[in-house]
Parts: structure tokens; sequence; C-alpha cells
């Protein structure tokens, strides 16, 4: 098969939604869908759950969320899909940001009783800035939930991007009866506890149809008259729109059963884009390019326990990567080569010689790699738009076993460099102060690093309102700062200085009685220098 031909069967897309609306069991079914898995490790409760094979970590299982990105990859309609679920969770919100990036389009799933819910507005918002193609499929029809119409109407409003529903619900809840396809007018009806694949599809001639009261009785009258406000509401679906990130076809089913997915699938193969390209510090790169490039979105410790080892993973954006050959790291100024380079189906790996533009592989990392590098061939280029944040809370990390000081000092290096949180070191003490953006990623961090690391620690809140890296023209300027206020002052993992900032209004102070002094908020603040001129 030609590189053109590998390209154009890419599909690269990420899952995303608020918490609990279903994201991880559609991931699942998708994978029933495309024969990567045969039977679904459903949730029966909030204390009974089968792990899915999405979720890997100790702690996602016993907490039932998704608190880190998972990447699979299965065939369906003779395409490569590559489909990478997401944290669901706000304190969790930065690894699904860097995701957005590695993605061509997305599927937004919401839950039909719940509605549109905060943290699905603020990943919107991210697929906005990006004119990502959106799919939202409407889940859990199997409750009572709110009225379609309702559902559609604040989905424009608080998504801020025009839907048109490609396949609609007949009831829900109790009185469920199934969806009928707008988009090639057949119906599927609902058989509740689905946890294979099962084909219930009839053969229906329209809406006209009598099959339509054999099946439904009193329901197909409803039908009837919600397809024909349909069609007088919306015009013809225009697949171009959604490709521009303007339009948004919407789906309902119930992903628990099994019901609707396939719908979404099929629709999702016919018309998601194939590999899209990336801006770079020199040009945009075009997947149709021959040199290879890529840029590294997520990093990982331990996803094999056993092998302790640490995975960096890479979104091809042109090019052929092929095993052992030696590729360009831009940021170190170094080439190196891959003997093991390996996709993924959740938490199992599979060794793979090459891969093309929109496949996302694992490559093992011995500590070379951050958030956002990329690699090349050999031309020095930068991928932009991989997102750095600030953080919000900060906390001591203290030791609770000196016996095991060696491996928390390894554990919290190797698990902030995933990017969940971020470390700062004052001298002052050789205190380690570590920042996040929620208070579940400390639970995180501190069970991580008793069950992978065997070290145990807990952590002390501190009063630090923003952390601020400094800089400055003249040195001078640097050293008597960081004399005026020593106690507030640590290092990042890269050795910058960093302001521990009490409040805003100190801030203010300082860059009043320090004006040569310029302060940054975010760890990139090098690249963005360099962006602004």
């Amino acid at each position: 098969m030609s590189y053109a031909e590998e390209t154009s069967k890419r599909r690269t897309f990420a899952i995303i939604s608020h918490p609990d609306a279903g994201k991880t069991t559609l991931t699942e079914k998708l994978l029933l869908f495309g024969g990567a898995i045969q039977t679904a490790g459903a949730v029966k409760s909030n204390k009974i759950r089968k792990s899915t094979s999405s979720d890997f970590m100790e702690i996602e299982r016993q907490r039932g969320i998704s608190v880190a990105t998972s990447v699979m990859g299965f065939e369906y309609n003779d395409l490569k899909i590559n489909l990478l679920d997401t944290p669901g969770h706000k304190d969790f919100a930065e690894d699904t940001y860097r995701t957005l990036t590695a993605v061509d389009s997305v599927i937004l799933v919401v839950d039909c009783v719940k509605g549109v819910e905060e943290q699905t507005e603020k990943l919107m918002n991210v697929c906005r800035m990006r004119n990502t193609p959106v799919i939202v499929f409407v889940n859990k029809l199997d409750r009572e939930g709110k009225d379609p119409f309702e559902l559609l109407d604040e989905l424009e409003m608080k998504l801020n991007i025009r839907v048109q529903p490609l396949s609609w619900p007949i009831s829900m809840g109790m009185s469920f009866k199934g969806v009928y396809n707008l988009f090639n007018k057949s119906l599927r009806l609902f058989r509740p506890g689905g946890v294979t694949v099962a084909e219930d599809v009839l053969a229906i001639t329209g809406l006209d149809d009598p099959v339509l009261d054999q099946q439904l009785g009193d329901y197909a009258l409803k039908l009837r008259e919600d397809a024909s406000l349909i069609e007088g509401a919306y015009e013809p679906f225009n697949v171009e729109r959604y490709l521009d990130g303007k339009l948004a076809p919407v789906f309902f089913g119930s992903a628990i059963n099994n019901f609707g997915v396939k719908e979404l699938l099929d629709t999702f193969t016919r018309i998601a884009p194939p590999p899209l390209g990336r801006p770079s510090n020199v040009r945009t790169v075009t997947p149709d390019e021959k040199n290879f490039t890529g840029f590294v979105f997520k990093i990982h410790a331990n996803l094999d326990p056993r092998h302790r080892d640490r995975i960096a993973f890479l979104r091809i954006c042109s090019g052929r990567f092929e095993r052992n050959k030696m590729f360009h790291h831009v940021r170190l100024d170094k080439n190196i080569r891959f003997n093991s380079p390996a996709s993924f189906l959740g938490q199992r790996k599979s060794i793979i010689d090459e891969a093309f533009p929109g496949d996302v592989i694992g490559l093992y990392d011995t500590g070379n790699f951050k958030i956002g590098d990329t690699l090349t061939e050999g031309e020095n280029l930068q991928f932009q738009g991989i997102p750095a944040f600030s953080p919000e809370i900060f906390k001591e990390l203290v030791n609770l076993d000196p016996g095991k000081s060696k491996q928390l000092a390894k554990g919290i290096e190797q698990l902030t460099d995933e990017g969940v949180a971020q470390l700062f070191t004052q001298q002052q003490g050789n205190r380690r102060i570590v920042g996040t953006v929620g208070e579940l990623q400390f639970d995180v961090i501190q069970y991580r690093l008793e069950h992978e690391y065997n070290a145990k620690c807990r952590f002390m809140r501190m009063d630090i309102h923003k952390a601020c890296w400094f800089t400055a023209e003249d040195p001078k300027v640097i050293e008597k700062f960081c004399q005026y206020r020593w106690d507030r002052i640590a290092r990042d993992k890269d050795g910058n200085l960093v302001y521990l900032a009490e409040t805003a209004w100190i801030i203010k102070s300082l860059q009043q009685d320090f004006p040569d002094i310029r302060f940054h908020y975010t760890s990139e603040f090098k690249r963005e220098m360099q962006e602004t001129g």
C-alpha cells in the first residue's frame, strides 16, 4: 500500500465529556464494534465494576474514573482508527487539553439526564478554538432524561455551535423503543442489556412504512411528527460545515446497552477527517510530506508496573516512522533510535515496525523527552499549540519514610514529568513543593508513589497564590531580587528560578519595585518570549 493510501486510512479522534456521562463506556463499545474486544466490562453498580479496556491504573479501577488518557487502535470499515479516551474530571483537564492537540476530530458525550455540564462547556471551548470537528453522542437514553428538542437547544446555546440530529430517539427511559436513523432512513429497535455486538436494524422504506406501526404502535405517530419538525428546522446535513468545526451532528443512544453506537461509528468513519496539518514555528506541516515529523503530547511512567517503563506518546504528523531508524530530537539537538516502538490497546502493547501520519505510538523513554518535544528527520522545527498550565494549588511533599528517600525522589521526578503536576525545590531546607490545578491530583500522586515506588508521603498545604517564573536582561537585577525575597524563591525541574507569590497584590507591588523583572505564569515562558518576539 502506498504512503498516500496509508495516510488516508487513518482516523484519529478523542472522546471527551463531563465525568460520568459514559465516555469510557462508549470507548469500550466502539472497541467492541471494531472487533478489538469480544465482551464489555460494564458498570454494574458503584461498588461492583469490572475494569474497562481503557482504564488501566489501579486507582482508576478503584474510583471508577479515568485520570489519564488511554490510547487504543483498531480497524473498522477498512480504516485504521486511533482512539484516545480522556479524563473527564476537571482536575485532570490538562491531560485532555494536551490530547486535543494530537487528534483530528472529537466525539463529545452528553448525559441525556443532566444535559450540558460545566466540564463539557470547557472542553468544547478548546475544540472551538481549534475548529476541531465534533460529533455529539447523547447517552443514557434508557433513563428518563430531557426532551430531545430541549437538548438540541441546550447544546447550541451552551456549546456555541450549530447542531443537527442524524438519529432520533423513540421515547426514552422505561418506554425507550429505539432510534430512527435520519441519515439513512433505518430503524433500530432497543434490546436492553447488550454486551455483545448484535444486529437488530429493521429494513423500512421510510416513515410511512406500516412496519413502523406494527413495531412501535402509538409511538410511530410521535416519531413521524418529530421527524417532520426536524426536516422543517434543519437543512440537509453539510459535511463541509462539520469538517470546518461549524456544525456538530448529534446521535442518540445508550452506550452501556450497545445502542446507537454502531450508527455513530458508521457515520464517523464516513465523515471524520483524515490526518490534518499541524502548525510549527516554521510553517504548517502537512501529512502528505515525505519527511517524518511528530510531537510528544503525553508521557506516562509505569504503564506496565512489572517493568517500570516510561512511555512517551508521539503523534505522527508527516512521513513514515520506521523502527530502528535514527530521528532528530530537536530540543536536545541529537539523534535517537527506537528499537521497540509500540501501538496500544489500553494497557496492552504491540511492537510495530512502521507508522504513518495520524498514528499515535509509544516510545520507550529513558528521560530524553518532555511534553511538547518534536522529532524530525533533521529539520529544526517545533510544533506549537500544546498548552502549558499555571498551578493553582501548592503543597509541600513530606517524606514519611526516610529510608525510602531515593524512591520518593525518583517517583516524584517521574510523575511530574508526566505533566499532571509541577515540582519546585527550595534550597532553604531542601523543601519539595508540588503544584497542581486540582486537589484530586495529590491523591493520585500519593497513591502512585506508594504503590509504584514504595514511597509513603503526605502533603501539607502552603500559602502560595501563584508560581511566577521571572527573567531580566541584567543578571544583577535577578541577584538583587533573589536576595530581597530569598524565602520565596525556588527552582523548577529545569533549574529555572521561580517566585512563589503569597498574593496577587504582592506580585503587583513587586512589579512596581522591580520594573526590570518580567514575571511569567507558566513554565513555557521561554517559548512564549520567542513567539512574542
